[in-house]
């Protein structure tokens, strides 16, 4: 796929054939329809257009672990933060100690 097709389109594999003036002209009615079902004008069709809405923002995952004495929270994703090493080799904590109790089980 071309890196210039709209998402989710799969650009052509080839160069298409010419189109006779009849192929042409009931394709131009097509898009003429269409845009007046959508009501898009030609001067929307210009530039790049409206931006596109992004995407909502992803909830922050769950804690998984909490320092008892700092407060400090992992959510158990991604390299172990430097508070769980200390805690868990210097401070003399265990894993259960820190891990957060499940929320709503039963």
């Amino acid at each position: 796929m071309s890196d210039d097709a709209a998402p989710g389109v799969a650009a052509p594999a080839a160069a298409p054939e010419p189109l006779s003036p009849r192929e042409k002209a009931a394709i131009i009615h097509r898009i003429r329809m269409l845009m007046e079902f959508w009501a898009i004008t030609p001067e929307e069709l210009e530039g790049d257009g409206p931006p596109l809405p992004t995407p909502p923002a992803a909830a922050p995952a769950a804690v998984k672990y909490r320092h008892p004495q700092s407060g400090e929270t992992w959510d158990g994703c991604g390299a172990h933060p430097q508070w769980l090493r200390d805690a868990l080799l210097k401070e003399g904590f265990t894993v259960e100690q820190l891990r957060v109790a499940a929320q709503g089980t039963g």
